[in-house]
């Protein structure tokens, strides 16, 4: 479906981009109950249109899914089983917080644009979609969504995040996982700049998400083109130091850089968490229709 024209055109995702996401849909290792029939496959039977299984008649069952061939031949009466397919839930876990500011593109509007296209195939195929910012506290959520209808009220939301204040990482999502009454697929996108982030991704595991984390780092964060004397300033705290950048320094950064997103790396191995990192340099659809669909999240 077309984005209404009230949004602007081309703000988040245009309108060929959107046609090439409807293909596309969520990929749940793990099956999730879902509130609603949609297209994903639930660990109830219900009654759809593809057989699962068989089980003996009880008295009180619903006589139209007798297997009355299979009824003649034993003597006796089995009930047919279907798979029934129930929406999914994605919860966008969006960090807002100042840092997300930085880089040219802004790390906030490149991970904006990748949450924009994993909401627009949940919507497209039925599936529940809310969407939450985190910065110093978990901010307000937009209503959850499903189906084409929830698409402008998505692009808008989106549309109105600001990048504020400092990051409380692991207290926002230790809350939102607290509060969540709905188990599903989670997407975080942050930079992962607060020292307090494990404990928000464990929060999410342990409350039963399917969680994936999506690393943005700016170019000029991966690789910083700086020489001399500068004054740097902590874009969340204010805080400033002065230092001489020469090579020596920049070799150590390098090795800290790594050091930090192999951490991540790690983590998520160790936790069975799915673990994407790109740099806003790269060309966003590719993340998207190529190494998302690579790394599981879609297919």
């Amino acid at each position: 479906m077309p984005i209404s024209s009230d949004i602007t055109p081309g703000a988040i995702l245009d309108a060929a981009f959107l046609k090439k996401l409807e293909r596309l849909s969520l990929s749940s290792r793990k099956p999730f109950a879902g509130q609603m029939k949609g297209e994903k496959r639930s660990i109830k039977r219900g009654t759809s249109i593809e057989f699962a299984d068989y089980r003996e008649y009880v008295p009180g069952d619903d006589l139209r899914y007798v297997d009355w061939n299979t009824a003649a031949r034993l003597g006796k009466m089995f009930l047919k089983l279907f798979v029934e397919e129930e929406d999914l839930y994605l919860a966008l876990l969006i960090d807002s917080s100042k840092s997300m500011a930085f880089g040219n593109p802004k790390k906030a509007d490149y991970s904006i644009r990748m949450a924009a296209a994993l909401g627009y195939i949940g919507l497209s195929n039925y599936d529940r979609v809310c969407v939450q910012t985190f910065a110093a506290s978990l901010a307000r959520p937009m209503p959850t969504q499903r189906g084409t209808s929830g698409v402008l009220p998505f692009f808008r939301y989106l549309e109105s995040i600001k990048q504020e204040g400092g990051t409380s990482f692991g207290t926002s999502l230790k809350r939102f996982a607290a509060t969540s009454k709905t188990r599903g697929i989670a997407v975080v996108l942050s930079d992962f700049f607060d020292p307090d982030w494990k404990d928000g991704v464990k929060a999410l595991v342990a409350r039963g998400f399917q969680v994936s984390l999506v690393h943005v780092l700016s170019e000029e964060e991966l690789a910083p083109n700086l020489v001399g004397d500068l004054r740097i300033i902590d874009s969340e705290t204010g805080e400033m130091k002065e230092m001489s950048v020469n090579p020596q320094l920049l070799a150590r950064y390098q090795q800290t850089l790594d050091a930090f997103c192999a951490d991540i790396e790690a983590f998520s191995h160790r936790y069975g968490v799915d673990y994407l990192r790109t740099s806003t340099s790269f060309p966003f659809d590719e993340v998207v229709l190529k190494h998302m669909r690579q790394n599981g999240l879609l297919k």
